[in-house]
């Protein structure tokens, strides 16, 4: 009875520890218009039950995520299904032709809101990123007393001519990255720039640092980028906020 009952006490503890624990991310759409957020979790996990759904301007929407996990959300925008029933977006499409992503990132530029839960002794890591560009604003609210991230400006309107991805009205939907649209190391922090002593801000990258100074803007953007919150706290991502 006695190794029962100390197995039985392990196999709890190895649960709590490694997946007992969830997070609940709260998604909100302030924007006016609806929007199709979607997920996608890092290598060696699972995904989220729901990987990518509609949400209509002012509604919320609730995912329950195990921890640790690690992993990123994202909004995308003028999405439609054409005749044959395929459904794809202008900005941050996922290219299954479904609503739900299964696994597949969004297509630059996207803004990003990234996680990494219960990564160091029950740490989470989260950020902001537009090293892939931005479509959308947002925001990341930690229900603890933890920094908030905000990228309220909208990038779009600022963007350099040379940088703007535009719509079939010709309007501008997104702000590519300088990596997205050159692919040169000195802006993707690759080959001779791999590090963060070779690869530092450029014009580029500095445009959306000032626009948005709490978001990642290029790779090792990583002091003013990068935050932490301990407990195991819950999370809400609006987007337009």
């Amino acid at each position: 009875m006695r190794t029962r009952t100390l197995v039985f006490g392990l196999t709890l503890a190895f649960l709590f520890i490694y997946g007992a624990h969830s997070v609940t991310i709260t998604i909100t759409n302030n924007c006016a218009y609806t929007i199709w957020p979607a997920d996608q979790t890092s290598a060696q996990q699972s995904q989220l039950s729901n990987t990518g759904f509609e949400l209509a301007s002012k509604a919320s929407t609730s995912l329950v995520v195990p921890a640790p996990w690690n992993g990123r959300f994202w909004a995308r925008t003028g999405c439609s299904i054409d005749g044959s029933g395929k459904f794809t977006c202008a900005t941050a499409d996922c290219g299954t032709g479904q609503v739900a992503c299964n696994g597949n990132g969004g297509a630059p530029p996207a803004s990003l809101a990234e996680f990494n839960l219960a990564a160091n002794g029950g740490q989470d890591f989260y950020d902001i990123s537009l090293v892939d560009g931005f479509n959308l604003p947002l925001s990341i609210t930690p229900q603890a007393s933890c920094t908030v991230p905000n990228c309220a400006a909208n990038v779009n309107e600022a963007c350099p001519a040379e940088l703007q991805v535009k719509g079939f009205d010709g309007s501008v939907i997104g702000c590519n990255s300088a990596c997205i649209e050159f692919n040169q190391p000195q802006y993707c922090c690759t080959g001779a720039y791999s590090t963060s002593t070779t690869c530092k801000p450029t014009n580029y990258s500095m445009f959306f640092k000032n626009e948005c100074p709490q978001a990642y803007s290029y790779a090792y953007d990583d002091p003013t980028s990068l935050f932490s919150c301990t407990g195991g706290p819950n999370y809400s991502i609006t987007f337009c906020p």
